[in-house]
């Protein structure tokens, strides 16, 4: 299967290079931890404004360098950078006793952002606003697919403590990022092809 449509990055630095690569991942990362310290600490899962950024991440880079972004800020914030929510670092809780509960939407986050990068790349789907909600509705989809599982094996909640301690705070919150990317990639595009 042919990738046909370009991608933001790519029509803006079109001249290929590992240097060009390495400063879109870089970059990619910088801004998932920057977005990362917009935060309302709920819990088991805080919420923020990370997945804004991993899914325009994945929009703008492709599915390749798109996953390679996200993987690095995982690793970085694994590794003890303070770029996840809050400034934390680590998989462990704050006692260091047991895994995160975040941690599957952290695990989910370089899958979701190269399914984005992917739509984007095959189907062009960022240059519209429609396209666009489709692509970061797919994401975030991913998203809770992943994450959901990992919270009720850690937390021990079922059905419908699961669902609202790991989703239903988030719905308007994730719909207004959605609408949110929604208005900035067709708006970026358009600059782009200027």
């Amino acid at each position: 299967m042919t990738l046909t449509h370009p991608t933001l990055a790519r029509q803006l630095a079109p001249t290929p290079s590992l240097a060009r690569d390495l400063l879109l991942v870089g970059g990619g990362a910088a801004l998932i931890a920057l977005l990362a310290q917009a935060e309302v600490p709920l819990q088991p899962v805080p919420m923020t404004l990370q997945t804004l950024g991993v899914l325009l991440v994945g929009a703008a880079l492709g599915w390749k360098r798109a996953f390679a972004a996200v993987l690095l800020y995982a690793l970085a914030g694994a590794a003890g950078l303070p770029v996840y929510a809050g400034g934390a670092s680590g998989f462990m809780n704050s006692a260091g006793t047991g895994l995160r509960a975040s941690i599957g939407y952290v695990i989910s986050w370089p899958f979701a952002a190269a399914l984005v990068g992917f739509l984007v790349e095959r189907f062009g789907l960022d240059r519209r606003f429609l396209g666009t909600c489709l692509a970061m509705l797919a994401g975030s989809v991913l998203i809770y697919a992943i994450g959901l599982p990992v919270l009720g094996a850690i937390t021990g909640l079922k059905g419908a403590a699961l669902m609202t301690a790991g989703l239903t705070p988030f719905i308007i919150g994730d719909s207004i990022k959605l609408l949110l990317a929604a208005l900035l990639l067709p708006a970026a595009w358009k600059f782009a092809r200027r």
